[in-house]
């Protein structure tokens, strides 16, 4: 029997919340010698540039304290845009991308560099056969610099009439509330909300931009979508290797800083919103800011933290060289929300991230209650999972009769992956969907000021407690390289209602002479 045709539902209001790409456009890649450039910024661009998404007439401009000639700006650029088949068509792309980009070096505090940055955007824009002139400044800078280079940018490379300026910041934005309210202070004196873009890279994984899709677009998603019927869940990241010599920057920073207060607060917040008015990018920030409110400070007794040791030849956390000999920041935290609001109150939210794992991934999973016993007992309960990374897949744990005479029921799934589904589909990176946002003028994928600070708001008490702020810092529980984490991480989760049937969940092919 043919597989029945899809059929395409439109939802105007997203295809048209944005205005068309601009013509006359200089993308400005601040750090442009830098890792986050050459690993991300770069590499997305080109994708974009290859599938046709970048403004006709786009010019690049890197721009970075690194004096470099312009061989050794492009063998950088394009040092992660790989070709393993030498494919003449995409060499021949790489080759383009080059010659529309260049590179400047200069300081990030001084003004006259500025002076010379700007200097060298008007000779390209002097090409321009109208008078339209369009900056996007891409900073890829580490957080020390944001307020002077958002300073110098706004006095002396700013189109003051016949276009736009744009700014795209990266995070960590801040390291708790007051540090967060000061740069965001300081950067709204230059640059309006309209013309700010603070990039949470999650927000443009394909799985996380398809949760509002799943949930309003599904009568059957919408109706089970509450505390009457859900006992739990957990938005969970995982990798699978440590600090890797970096330990001193993550050290600053920590496990609940790099991943728990963005990534995984942003995960919950589409998760758990309200449906909104359209889908234009006000209306979904003010049901995710509206959600975020009703979210209380974390309490310390909801909270599990760990350290990686070694084990199986690779190094702990504290063998790292680049690490304090007696630092206690937490490579691993479980942390439990709750949602203060009609929906979801007495729902437990479990954020859960960890270095040094056994695998790599990310995933919610929502675990239903039991069902009415009776007829059924030790059955197993229904869950969604939807995997954002990696295998994009969405699948739905249930139960059914055993095939044949006897009534038994079995846990089985519902399964929707990507790769299996959609076999000619290029699922794009997340910085080529957010950067071409950017472009479009669309901030439906970016942080607001307002959601930033409730966000740091939940957050800031357990960070302080942590950094010792409070007294004596806690010390984080062990846990083996390559293992699931603290061996206390079952207990934790479990005291939240959450029950495991059986082994971790695998794909099952259901021998059935076995049951």
């Amino acid at each position: 029997m043919p597989r029945e045709r899809a059929l395409s539902g439109t939802i105007p209001s997203m295809e048209t919340s944005h205005e068309e790409l601009k013509d006359n456009t200089i993308v400005i890649v601040l750090g442009a010698s830098g890792d986050l450039a050459k690993k991300k910024t770069f590499p997305a661009l080109f994708g974009l540039y290859r599938q046709g998404f970048l403004p006709r007439d786009v010019k690049i401009v890197g721009y970075a304290r690194t004096k470099m000639d312009s061989e050794e700006f492009y063998k950088r650029q394009t040092s992660y845009i790989k070709n393993p088949n030498d494919d003449p068509d995409l060499a021949k792309s790489i080759e383009a991308f080059k010659a529309l980009s260049s590179y400047v070096s200069g300081g990030y505090e001084d003004g006259e560099s500025f002076d010379n940055l700007n200097k060298y955007l008007e000779e390209i824009e002097s090409k321009y056969q109208s008078k339209e002139r369009n900056r996007i400044f891409y900073l890829a800078l580490p957080p020390s610099v944001f307020i002077p280079v958002s300073k110098n940018l706004k006095e002396h490379c700013y189109v003051a009439k016949s276009g736009v300026n744009r700014i795209i910041i990266e995070k960590p934005f801040g390291k708790d509330t007051d540090s967060a309210k000061e740069l965001l202070s300081a950067v709204k004196q230059y640059w309006t909300e309209d013309e700010t873009f603070r990039i949470d890279h999650y927000l443009g994984k394909e799985m996380v931009k398809n949760l509002l899709v799943l949930r309003f677009a599904n009568v059957a998603m919408g109706a089970a979508w509450d505390k009457n019927s859900i006992s739990n869940v957990q938005i969970t990241f995982k990798e699978p290797f440590g600090t890797e010599g970096r330990g001193g920057y993550f050290d600053e920073f920590g496990i609940i800083r790099d991943v728990l207060q963005n990534h995984l607060l942003q995960v919950l917040s589409i998760l758990t919103m309200e449906r909104p008015v359209s889908f234009s990018a006000e209306d979904i920030r003010d049901e995710k800011v509206k959600v975020l409110r009703a979210i209380p400070p974390i309490e310390q007794s909801d909270c599990l933290l760990g350290q990686y040791v070694s084990a199986n030849g690779k190094p702990g956390y504290l063998d790292d060289d680049t690490v304090p000999h007696n630092s206690v920041c937490p490579t691993f935290a479980a942390c439990t929300l709750w949602i203060h609001n009609p929906r979801w109150e007495g729902v437990p939210f479990i954020l859960k991230a960890g270095k040094a794992l056994n695998e790599a991934k990310v995933e919610v999973r929502i675990q239903f209650k039991d069902v009415t016993q009776g007829i059924f007992k030790d059955i197993a309960r229904n869950e969604l999972v939807i995997r954002i990374q990696p295998a994009e897949a969405v699948y739905l744990k249930l139960n059914a009769k055993t095939p044949g005479l006897y009534t038994r029921a079995i846990p089985t799934e519902m399964d929707l992956t990507y790769k299996r589904r959609f076999t000619d589909a290029k699922i794009p990176e997340a910085y080529e969907a957010l950067i071409l946002d950017a472009l479009r003028g669309d901030h439906s994928n970016f942080v607001r000021h307002d959601e930033l600070d409730v966000a740091w708001k939940i957050f800031t008490p357990i960070l302080h407690w942590i950094d010792g702020k409070l007294g004596a810092p806690p010390k984080p529980v062990s846990y083996p390289y390559g293992s699931r984490g603290p061996k206390e991480l079952d207990p934790f989760i479990q005291k939240y209602g959450y029950k495991r049937s059986g082994d971790l969940y695998i794909w099952p092919l259901t021998n059935l002479a076995s049951l």
